[in-house]
């Protein structure tokens, strides 16, 4: 039995984490959820959309499911993934990126995996008014955080096999900070000679992934890119609805979708989970649930495959209650 903290979020948060843990019960894992909110749905009780619990829930079982959390835009409160990653030191961002089958895109077989810093960069959120009419934020790149990104990206290629990483970076501009950066990948990358190694100015990369995403394997990026690269990527696969995630760190993990809240679609039964479902997966991993992962990963391309229980997102007209449905029928016969 493993004891896992579950953030269900706001927006379709709650009606695609339900989905998620329906799914995992059908695969046969014992799990008690320890459930906690955040974002909206916390303000009201707690005043902050980020409670102390929360904190002290994921420090104490050191795994989470987490929901989408809605962000204000130009305002508001700060952002609650962003808060989460820093507080709990979550210094990767893991988000594969593959191809499913039944999904219609303009690209086949797509295998990416996007690592992304996760803790600095722009996203520290450090920002000051300079006179009346400008305002200042401020970029840390730090050696040991990007060291320590880069040594993930590295020995997670050695751990599954994979041939090349590849440092994204802009230090034709951003000499010191992206420099220091790439100084870190090309030390790290010593220790892995039989990993090819390469690196792509950033804006190049949005090119090349364009038009051949193939020649990639893993790209190793600081914060800000790999936020807009990741969704980029996901383009490719058929949308953010897809794509599962993880926010890893020493002590502690957090799996989650890419994608947002969809305020829109709340409460109207019509949401995705799939993007969760596989987040779940890399979870169960995570958890040592190997086989119970790859038959929840069978069983969501399965469906998807056959293209009868679709959510509209996908083209089809089930509702999220009758695609979880399918998922968990095609598990029980597996």
């Amino acid at each position: 039995m493993h004891t896992v903290t579950l953030i269900p979020g706001d927006g379709i948060g709650p009606e695609v984490t339900a989905a998620a843990c329906e799914v995992i019960v059908a695969a046969g894992v014992s799990i008690n959820w320890e459930t906690v909110a955040a974002g909206t749905a916390a303000i009201e009780e707690f005043g902050t959309p980020l409670p102390q619990q929360v904190l002290d829930s994921v420090t104490k079982n050191k795994v989470a499911l987490k929901g989408p959390v809605t962000t204000p835009v130009a305002g508001g409160f700060p952002s609650v993934n962003v808060s989460l990653r820093k507080k709990l030191d979550l210094y990767c961002n893991l988000r594969p990126v593959q191809s499913l089958p039944g999904v219609n895109t303009r690209y086949e077989n797509i295998d990416l995996v996007i690592i992304r810093e996760n803790t600095e960069g722009l996203y520290g959120g450090v920002e000051f008014p300079a006179g009346p009419d400008a305002v200042v934020a401020t970029r840390i790149i730090t050696r040991a955080a990007s060291h320590r990104i880069a040594e993930f990206a590295f020995a997670y290629a050695a751990k599954r096999g994979r041939k090349k990483v590849t440092a994204v970076h802009k230090a034709n501009i951003l000499k010191k900070t992206d420099g220091l950066f790439l100084a870190c990948c090309r030390d790290i990358a010593q220790a892995f000679p039989s990993i090819a190694y390469e690196e792509i100015i950033i804006d190049n990369l949005c090119l090349q992934l364009v038009q051949n995403p193939h020649q990639f394997d893993i790209l190793v990026l600081p914060n800000l890119y790999g936020d807009i690269v990741s969704d980029l990527c996901s383009g490719f696969v058929g949308g953010l609805g897809l794509v599962p995630g993880a926010n890893i760190g020493r002590e502690c993990s957090i799996f989650e979708a890419v994608h947002g809240s969809a305020p829109d679609l709340a409460g109207k039964n019509q949401a995705n989970p799939t993007a969760l479902i596989l987040s779940s997966v890399i979870m169960l991993e995570h958890l040592g649930e190997r086989e119970a992962a790859r038959r929840i990963r069978q069983a969501v391309e399965t469906v998807l495959k056959e293209g009868t229980r679709l959510t509209p997102d996908l083209g089809g007209c089930a509702t999220t209650t009758q695609y979880t449905a399918a998922l968990c029928k095609a598990l029980l016969k597996s």
